[in-house]
């Protein structure tokens, strides 16, 4: 109690002194001329001095320090989750106000999600339902080759991989599922793209050097870690599951996954036909030993994680997500 009383003193003395001039400046855009949104996701329960926190984190504050002043005496009560657009020509009152009152001229209003496992194709189609692109558009850019090179000289974790010959999906497995916020007139499909892509960045970014010491490439790791995602009913089995196709690809043996061959024949079913099982297809994993040829989904970081620490066993078999035996 003390200290917030010394604080609220100190402010005070820093409102009624010569000081005003400097604490309003200080309060003031970062760029009066910017016409940039940036996205601000503020998470629920999140207080005053935190929020201070995560637009100073978005380049909006100027001076920190008298921003945190603001907060203790500009009495946001009603401080309201959300993710809202600003800009850097918007005051620190402005956008703590607009905070507060949960305005609706500053909250994002489209969005979409592209969920756990889900393919390329439904990732479209999930950004065709709420943006103004259709499913065909956003397929036909991403295997656009001439783009695709250009991803690939931006982005380190993407490589000629990608391209190869009997690849589906040159970006599948690189989507990362998530809820992304779009801002701004005039939305391409290489914004979108982008925006996915930097999510894609920093999670792979933190799992780097797992990876680099699983002996794995990033793309033969997302393959199998995509596989291990569409194989697993529940999360508590990944690991176990990680740890059965590890066993396999050691001994060597086939991975020998129905989620690869239905990926190949690009069929949504539980059933698979032993003439299923004779498709040609280096996503075919009955037919072609290894991992397949790429990932056939866009796998969560957990998937990721449960991948790299695969639960070491004999196992060799699973059925249902529940292993049956080992050997």
């Amino acid at each position: 109690m003390l200290k917030k009383l010394i604080a609220i003193v100190a402010i005070l003395a820093i409102l009624l002194g010569g000081g005003g001039v400097f604490y309003i400046s200080a309060l003031g855009p970062v760029d009066s001329e910017s016409e940039e949104l940036i996205t601000v996701v503020i998470p629920n329960g999140t207080g005053a001095s935190a929020i201070v926190g995560i637009l100073d984190e978005q380049g909006l504050v100027k001076n920190k320090t008298m921003a945190k002043v603001n907060a203790r005496v500009g009495r946001y009560n009603t401080l309201q989750a959300n993710t809202y657009m600003f800009s850097k020509s918007m005051s620190v009152p402005q956008m703590m106000k607009a905070i507060n009152t949960g305005d609706f001229k500053y909250i994002s209003k489209e969005k979409f999600t592209i969920i756990e496992g889900a393919t390329v194709p439904q990732a479209a189609e999930s950004i065709a339902k709420e943006l103004d692109f259709t499913k065909e558009q956003i397929l036909e850019k991403w295997a656009d080759k001439d783009y695709l090179k250009t991803l690939i000289d931006e982005y380190w974790f993407l490589s000629d991989d990608i391209l190869k010959e009997g690849i589906m999906f040159p970006l599948e497995g690189y989507l990362y599922p998530e809820t992304y916020f779009v801002s701004g007139d005039n939305v391409t499909i290489e914004d979108v793209t982008e925006s996915i892509l930097d999510k894609t960045d920093k999670v792979l970014s933190e799992l780097k050097d797992q990876i680099d010491a699983s002996g794995f490439t990033v793309h033969e790791f997302l393959a199998l870690t995509s596989v291990v995602e569409n194989e697993s009913l529940f999360a508590k089995d990944r690991p176990t599951i990680a740890g059965v196709f590890m066993n396999r690809l050691a001994k060597p043996m086939p991975l020998q996954s129905d989620i690869t061959v239905l990926y190949a024949l690009q069929k949504k079913t539980v059933a698979v036909t032993y003439a299923d099982l004779e498709v040609d297809s280096k996503y075919n994993t009955y037919k072609y030993s290894g991992v397949p040829i790429g990932p056939v989904c866009n796998p969560s970081q957990a998937a990721m994680e449960d991948t790299l620490n695969y639960e070491k066993t004999d196992y060799l078999f699973f059925f249902c997500a529940v292993i049956v035996c080992h050997v």
